[in-house]
């Protein structure tokens, strides 16, 4: 069972918070930052109760809290500058333990349901146009940068051209072992992505020549087990250092501030999409639970048509 030690609440609440975290990781399977958030989140709602009620906050206190008690917190932590996002999450986490709760009879209080989630404001990812993306993961911007060892370079050209060819977070491409590393002639790959779900994605030949490339160079042998993409020290490599690398690359480049990793796992799905993939096959690539969450990649597809459309037309 998780420890409730950290979160100040009276101890029959303490055990049931604990048992709802065992809950969410084990039979949820949420990934671990996801239970992570939920912690920090349930954490900083008991600590408000033992301010708002005057002690730490009991299965009773939880069972009677009304409508304005979970108002009062949510506009509390707007006051600490947290925004409408993170609130959302934080009032989805709280009613995912109250729910938790009252499957196992221990409470019910209609009162959190009462609530209205935050608004959060619609945003659309920003992919780079193709030939920015391909510039990004050429390499090119370094080429002639005598000050950086021939197989970092190379690393990160591997990196960047395995992010944007796969589509993979930059979570899943630094967590991949040597030994899943894709040879010349493998065409797929298989990723562990969020909640522990496994998706299989191809590998373009591109793909698996810079990752050659890179495993020829790389003066470190490490296990079949060990890390893919290492450091200069030999550690797993940092993904700050990939998000410092795009930070100089789109600066080399002219790229604006939305060139990050993940922009290129936008662009990925972006791309494909303008090429006529469809929106199923862009969902399982991706690895969305939902295809709701990939169709917000129609919506970039359909402003880029419109910005073309108004740069060539003669009317527009």
């Amino acid at each position: 069972m998780l420890a409730p030690a950290s979160i100040l609440a009276a101890p029959d609440a303490g055990r049931e918070i604990a048992e709802w975290l065992d809950y969410v990781q084990a039979e949820k399977r949420a990934a671990i930052k996801t239970v992570e958030a939920y912690r920090r989140d349930i954490k900083q709602f008991m600590s408000f109760l033992a301010h708002h009620l005057g002690g730490p906050a009991t299965l009773g206190d939880l069972g009677s809290l009304r409508a304005a008690d979970f108002r009062a917190f949510l506009a509390a932590r707007r006051r600490d500058g947290v925004e409408s996002r993170s609130l959302a999450r934080q009032l989805s986490a709280i009613r995912g333990l109250y729910r938790f709760m009252e499957r196992k009879g221990v409470l019910h209080n209609p009162a959190v349901a009462a609530i209205r989630s935050p608004k959060i404001p619609h945003s659309v990812p920003k992919p780079l146009p193709v030939e920015s993306a391909r510039r990004l993961v050429s390499g090119e911007a370094d080429r002639d940068d005598e000050s950086r060892l021939p197989w970092v370079k190379a690393r990160d050209v591997a990196i960047l051209t395995l992010l944007y060819g796969c589509g993979l977070r930059i979570s899943e491409a630094l967590g991949l072992a040597r030994r899943e590393a894709p040879k010349r002639g493998q065409d797929v790959l298989s990723i562990t992505g969020k909640g522990n779900k496994t998706r299989i994605v191809p590998v373009l030949p591109v793909v698996q020549e810079a990752i050659a490339t890179y495993l020829a160079l790389c003066p470190y042998a490490a296990a079949p087990d060990g890390p893919l993409f290492v450091g200069v020290k030999g550690a797993r490599l940092n993904p700050r250092i990939v998000q410092r690398l795009i930070e100089h690359l789109r600066s080399a480049l002219a790229l604006p501030e939305t060139a990050t990793p993940h922009a290129l796992r936008h662009s990925f799905a972006t791309h494909l999409l303008s090429a006529g993939a469809d929106l199923r096959s862009i969902q399982e690539l991706l690895g969305h639970a939902s295809l709701s969450t990939t169709q917000i990649y129609t919506e970039v597809d359909r402003a880029q048509l419109l910005k073309q459309y108004e740069t060539a037309h003669p009317r527009a």
